[in-house]
């Protein structure tokens, strides 16, 4: 299936796309952590890859910084123990001050797990639900926000630290640790992780960009900010 986009256009957004797509164990400073398999960091990215992406249609249950009929919609999936996923937080917030303002961008966060390198980032992505749930979407992007400055990154926060950054965002402690130990949200991260997989993410941070026309592209690793604004500027066309 073709796209709308001109030739020239596409070679943009897949030399882009394949300059971030590096593993976790190679070197290089937008990284992938993985646990699913290899990705490619060499491969061209066909079109029809690109347009086939299997993903949940964004609704009013997501988190989203953001104009939620912006025209362009960048779903991350983050590992909040992930390093590259910390790297690439404060790259995704740059974007929202450029796009995010004028309504041509909204961010919508997904939870991605990877179990088998941090095992803390299951209970740390609940923590950020319950957070919402306590104070809505303020409350949960200002607990992502400072989570990311706190941990180390690699399963190295302490998680009795959880219920410190809830207060240090304005949340009830007492009420957060209750929602917290329930477990509640254990299945909406579960849900979260498996759309990542079924949207082709093999590690983090995985993101994929819907077009204006519901084209999806994959934007893999901690990209720069310069080439996710490339992506943005040549799906706007």
């Amino acid at each position: 299936m073709r796209n709308n986009f001109s030739i020239p256009v596409a070679v943009i957004i897949a030399g882009a796309l394949i300059a971030g797509a590096l593993l976790y164990n190679n070197k290089g400073n937008s990284g992938y952590d993985s646990n699913l398999g290899a990705v490619a960091d060499s491969e061209p990215i066909a079109e029809e890859k690109i347009v086939d992406i299997n993903i949940r249609s964004v609704s009013g249950n997501d988190h989203i910084l953001g104009n939620v009929n912006a025209p362009i919609k960048i779903v991350e999936f983050s590992d909040l123990e992930c390093p590259f996923c910390k790297s690439f937080h404060p790259t995704m917030k740059k974007i929202m001050e450029e796009y995010g303002k004028s309504g041509k961008v909204a961010w919508v966060y997904r939870h991605f797990p990877i179990d088998q390198l941090h095992s803390k980032a299951r209970k740390e992505a609940e923590a950020t639900e319950c957070a919402a749930e306590q104070g809505g979407e303020i409350k949960f992007w200002g607990y992502i926000d400072r989570l990311f400055e706190v941990t180390p990154s690699n399963d190295r926060l302490d998680l009795e630290l959880l219920p410190q950054i809830a207060e240090d965002v304005g949340l009830n402690r007492l009420s957060f640790e209750q929602c917290l130990e329930s477990g509640k949200y254990a299945q909406r991260v579960a849900d979260d992780l498996s759309d990542a997989i079924t949207a082709g993410g093999t590690g983090t941070p995985y993101s994929v960009l819907i077009a204006p026309n519901g084209e999806k592209f994959p934007i893999l690793g901690a990209q720069s900010f310069s080439e996710v604004k490339t992506i943005i500027e040549s799906a706007l066309k």
